[in-house]
């Protein structure tokens, strides 16, 4: 495993074992079980992905120290402000059991951010959370409450793969050393991207699969990427990928890829909308 050092000092995998639409009551538990046994040291939930109990549960039965496992959640939009904020964190805390988390992002940028960040800022200084940062901020949204905040993010986690390479943000992120995380690191199956002549043709020359070397391009980028599969030979292939090395040359023909296009526009118009009636998340 490959680490990073993130702005605050603390250590980060760079991949890490996503779970989002995984069940709760059996299917994260299990998947995030395989993906410990298969040597990963970072998991990735979220409140809106209602399968903290699973993770926390996984992590707990899988004989691995604590210390040894980074575990990523997220607080939802509708806990964005002060109490809110929180009320949510107790609540993961509470839903994980687990003394901390190792990393909490705002998952959804919209409506009192300031408030969030501030109650995530006493939550680090209390130890309950080792490390905070953001998810989906756009340079608009970044622009807006970035400079407002004490404590600079240690992630941005957005959208990102060799389709779409998040060019704009990832400058604008260098100013606070901001590290990016992948969500779709993988494109989520788009056959454009699974299929492309230059991904397929570095398949073939270093005998990996497709997604290996999607991945590998983003780990070698330094991107943390988050690959999710609840298919036990898939969750071990995606972590095989440090027994080999892209050439600059084809680091940068995968760079030439980039169309600058996504599934998820933050910046559209009713994007908040739709997610704050999206999800209702209870104690």
């Amino acid at each position: 495993m490959k680490y990073l050092i993130l702005n605050d000092g603390n250590k980060i995998p760079i991949i890490g074992f996503g779970v989002f639409m995984i069940p709760n009551d059996g299917p994260t538990y299990e998947a995030v079980l395989n993906a410990l046994k298969s040597g990963y040291r970072h998991i990735d939930t979220a409140a809106a992905y209602f399968n903290e109990e699973d993770v926390g549960k996984a992590i707990r039965d899988s004989g691995i120290d604590r210390e040894e496992i980074f575990v990523t959640s997220k607080l939802w939009l509708s806990d964005n402000g002060y109490e809110e904020a929180k009320r949510g964190i107790a609540r993961s805390l509470r839903k994980l059991n687990l003394d901390y988390i190792d990393l909490y992002l705002i998952h959804q940028p919209y409506g009192d951010v300031e408030g969030a960040w501030k109650a995530m800022e006493e939550a680090k200084a209390e130890g309950k959370i080792h490390s905070i940062g953001v998810s989906n901020m756009s340079v608009a949204l970044w622009n807006k409450f970035v400079p407002h905040f004490n404590i600079k993010p240690a992630v941005n986690q957005v959208e990102f793969n060799p389709l779409f390479q998040q060019k704009e943000i990832r400058a604008l992120m260098k100013e606070t050393d901001t590290k990016l995380e992948a969500w779709y690191p993988l494109g989520h199956g788009d056959a454009n991207l699974l299929s492309h002549e230059i991904i397929t043709t570095l398949a073939n020359k270093y005998g990996k699969n497709p997604g290996q070397i999607i991945l590998r391009f983003e780990v070698q980028d330094g991107v943390i990427t988050l690959p999710k599969s609840t298919n036990k030979e898939r969750i071990k292939t995606n972590l095989d990928i440090f027994d080999f090395t892209l050439t600059n040359e084809e680091m940068e023909a995968i760079r030439q890829m980039d169309t600058g296009k996504g599934s998820h526009n933050p910046d559209a118009p009713g994007v908040e909308e739709r997610l704050r009636s999206a999800f209702v998340i209870e104690d």
